[in-house]
């Protein structure tokens, strides 16, 4: 397995960490608003474009991806977790359009249902089965179990920062 392979699902949280981290410097970003913009391109970058992507492969290319998963091609279980990340995919882009908390949180719960759950198949796959795919017992099955409570962190941070800045003078 090369690292590419092993550690691509790590790429767009990173390059949309990136992205927020030139805006906030560039804008002088400061506190709750800080987090915000990491949250937001976690969201719409990280979350969104990476749940698209993975889409559009289950969907275009589903004897691949199965097989990057370890399991037999031909699963009908392809169309429906391609349009599933698809449809959350979309909801992740869409946190550029709707910025406030309440829809952010249904995007971090939504997504994060799906993730851990997804991410407790691979665990099982590998524990009882032997699994060892790239797809099921690799980066994928981190990000999976972990991404939704860093996102799940960062909104929590946010709403603490912000309410508190609600409190300060000045703010």
């Amino acid at each position: 397995m090369d690292i590419i392979a092993a550690l691509w699902p790590f790429l767009l949280p990173l390059v949309a960490f990136l992205i927020a981290i030139v805006l906030i410097r560039w804008k002088h970003i400061t506190g709750w608003r800080a987090i915000g913009i990491v949250l937001m391109w976690q969201l719409a970058l990280g979350l969104g474009l990476g749940l698209i992507w993975a889409g559009i492969g289950h969907l275009l290319m589903p004897d691949q991806v199965a097989a990057s998963i370890g399991w037999e091609a031909g699963s009908p279980f392809q169309r429906e977790v391609g349009m599933w990340d698809l449809a959350l995919g979309i909801v992740g882009v869409l946190c550029l359009v709707f910025r406030d908390e309440g829809f952010w949180t249904a995007t971090i719960i939504g997504t994060g249902v799906f993730f851990v759950g997804a991410g407790l198949g691979h665990v099982y796959e590998l524990v009882v089965h032997g699994n060892t795919a790239v797809n099921n017992a690799g980066a994928v099955m981190y990000l999976d179990l972990f991404y939704p409570l860093i996102l799940a962190a960062l909104l929590i941070l946010y709403h603490r920062e912000k309410r508190g800045a609600g409190r300060r003078p000045g703010s």
